[in-house]
């Protein structure tokens, strides 16, 4: 009785912090808000390519003329166009001047294609075209020679669309409204280490420390009642900015909406057990908020709150390994987008597994002393 008489305390004291609710409510849907629609260009996975310029000369009489102008006439349905260079222009130093995609030349030795190099889209695209181009004239030589009467099938099944991207996920990509309001939500779900940090600390402060001693209430009842309406508290935070956030802001979390918000659960007792840590590992109550401010900075920094860190390597991948975020926004993002709800289990394991390590810590020390 005396555990939830303290946790309701404690409720009732956060919800009077009127700037402390508004700051975790909020603060985390207005850089969602900011971040989603400033960055919303990022999280685009389709590239648009408008028109491929293509200058062309021919040297030759061949037969492959027309099976060439064939191609330039299918290949302008998907907006290559081809131009014929006069004797007077030099097509490589046109491609080198940026003035068009690509320089074919053909003659009695072959077909030589040029590139332009800051158009690698592009180049790729009429890299496949003439390579399908020259593999079909192949093709059409040797049917000559063999049966002539079944030449137009060769060509007959152009297509007018030379890039087909399939997704094995369509449509499962987070925008990046859906990113930040991952991102945001388990961040301030880690600045609950700094509320966390103040949770023994302002009896000490207040010097109501040493009246709750002298009160007929366990030490291990004072410090689980605590903990039990700080996580209350702030699950409440978190519930209502994941519910602004889906309906205000349209941000996707799933179909399994109660084991994301149980990841979430197990962050914010991460995040309380190292506030409380701190507290009790640092001799000033100033020198704790210092310590959880950068700590909390860092971890947002390095686990892709503000910005995406995509495919890191090397000591910098090591680094967003360490940020509690990573696995956390990891886990349910897969959730999300994979519906893979294994990806839970190595989160919560860690969050739970480094909570016991600090509390472990804590309680040692709150034994220690005489008072809180």
């Amino acid at each position: 009785m005396n555990i939830i008489n303290i946790a309701k305390k404690e409720i009732i004291s956060d919800f009077r912090d009127f700037r402390t609710l508004i700051f975790m409510i909020a603060f985390p849907l207005v850089l969602m808000l900011v971040l989603g629609s400033a960055l919303s260009n990022t999280f685009k996975s389709t590239v648009s390519v408008k028109n491929v310029d293509v200058l062309y000369k021919n040297s030759t009489n061949s037969s492959v003329n027309h099976y060439f102008d064939q191609f330039i006439k299918e290949a302008s349905k998907s907006g290559i166009h081809f131009k014929k260079a006069t004797s007077k222009i030099d097509g490589k130093k046109e491609v080198k001047n940026n003035q068009y995609d690509g320089y074919v030349e053909i003659s009695q030795y072959g077909i030589h294609l040029y590139l332009n190099n800051r158009n690698s889209i592009e180049g790729s695209i009429l890299q496949g075209m003439f390579t399908s181009f020259v593999d079909q004239y192949n093709i059409a030589s040797e049917v000559i020679k063999v049966a002539p009467d079944q030449l137009g099938t060769v060509y007959t099944n152009h297509k007018d669309n030379y890039i087909k991207e399939n997704s094995l996920l369509p449509h499962k990509q987070p925008g990046s409204m859906d990113y930040y309001a991952i991102a945001m939500t388990t961040m301030i779900a880690l600045y609950t280490a700094r509320s966390a940090n103040t949770l023994i600390q302002s009896e000490r402060v207040r010097k109501t420390a040493n009246r709750l001693i002298a009160s007929p209430v366990r030490k291990s009842e004072i410090f689980i009642g605590k903990i039990l309406g700080s996580i209350v508290i702030n699950a409440v935070c978190i519930a209502l900015v994941i519910a602004f956030s889906k309906i205000f802001l349209k941000a996707n979390w799933g179909n399994h909406l109660g084991l994301v918000f149980v990841v979430l659960l197990t962050e914010i007792l991460f995040a309380i057990s190292i506030g409380i840590g701190v507290s009790y590992l640092t001799k000033s109550n100033s020198a704790a908020q210092v310590f959880l401010m950068l700590f909390v900075q860092l971890a947002s920094f390095f686990g892709g709150a503000y910005f995406k860190i995509e495919n890191p390597d090397g000591i910098l991948k090591f680094i967003t390994e360490l940020s509690p975020l990573t696995w956390v926004n990891t886990a349910i993002t897969k959730i999300i987008y994979a519906n893979d709800l294994s990806a839970a289990i190595p989160a919560m394991g860690l969050n739970i597994g480094i909570s016991i390590l600090f509390l472990f810590v804590s309680i040692i020390s709150l034994q220690r002393r005489e008072g809180l």
